[in-house]
């Protein structure tokens, strides 16, 4: 996330920029990463990359949550009709994979990074739903909550005041955790044309043109591979962490 920061005030060359002479440069001190087929920097468009893959990844991952737990509150607090119809919709998008819905908007709306980042949004929604309503579901037996009920508070306000608080932690890991699968999911839909069009840099699209070359520039290959990887494990060790922090009873039994 440093990186991508950075790269949003300075980058080493223009990530956009062709200089077709300067193609296939190996590493050096004025191209650290050398530059790809159609001369560009490489560590400039892995730098820019990180900004399109992590914004997509935050966007869509805001999205989810910011739909899906106030579902997951509403059938934990309503149970009944309301609860079977929610968890029931819930199972009905786990059906539609990112990509699936990718390749249904594009069809109504064609590829680009909003289409991406509202077909992983929408992947989200029962996820954070389904946690939302298994950390509140428990809450709503407890003393705390009951004696808020007698106090005369009503449902929304015992959501508002007592539940949310009580399982915010929760989400901000779940969040942690979608934020690494958003990253690799945006990657895999760039990677076949779906997320982020040129002239933008991103990793997957990073990939997908350097699969032809991996027999004259594997690095073109590897670099972006290692960028993902290495984001992905530490938002997964981050996530790790948080857990601990949150909840140390994991951390002993660990």
């Amino acid at each position: 996330m440093t990186i991508a920061a950075v790269s949003l005030h300075w980058t080493p060359w223009d990530p956009t920029a062709i200089d077709i002479p300067a193609k296939f440069q190996p590493p050096s001190t004025a191209h650290w990463f050398g530059t790809d087929q159609f001369g560009r920097d490489v560590l400039a468009m892995i730098m820019r990359g990180a900004v399109t893959s992590i914004a997509v990844s935050i966007f869509a991952v805001g999205l989810g949550a910011g739909v899906g737990v106030p579902l997951g509150l509403l059938a934990a607090q309503q149970r009944g009709f309301a609860d079977q119809a929610i968890m029931r919709a819930s199972d009905f998008v786990f059906a539609f994979p990112a990509l699936l819905i990718a390749i249904m908007l594009r069809e109504v709306f064609g590829p680009g990074a909003t289409n991406a980042v509202v077909a992983i949004g929408i992947f989200n929604i029962p996820v954070f739903a389904r946690v939302a309503y298994g950390a509140a579901l428990p809450l709503w037996t407890r003393d705390f909550v009951l004696a808020a009920r007698v106090a005369g508070k009503g449902l929304v306000r015992i959501t508002v005041e007592h539940i949310l608080p009580n399982m915010v932690s929760l989400v901000i890991v779940q969040a942690t955790i979608q934020l690494s699968l958003g990253i690799l999911a945006e990657a895999a839909l760039s990677y076949v044309g779906l997320g982020v069009q040129p002239p933008a840099p991103s990793w997957g699209r990073m990939l997908n043109e350097a699969q032809t070359l991996m027999g004259l520039a594997p690095r073109l290959a590897l670099i972006p591979g290692f960028a993902i990887i290495v984001t992905v494990l530490g938002l997964n060790l981050l996530g790790d962490g948080l857990r601990d922090i949150f909840d140390p009873r994991l951390a002993r039994e660990r």
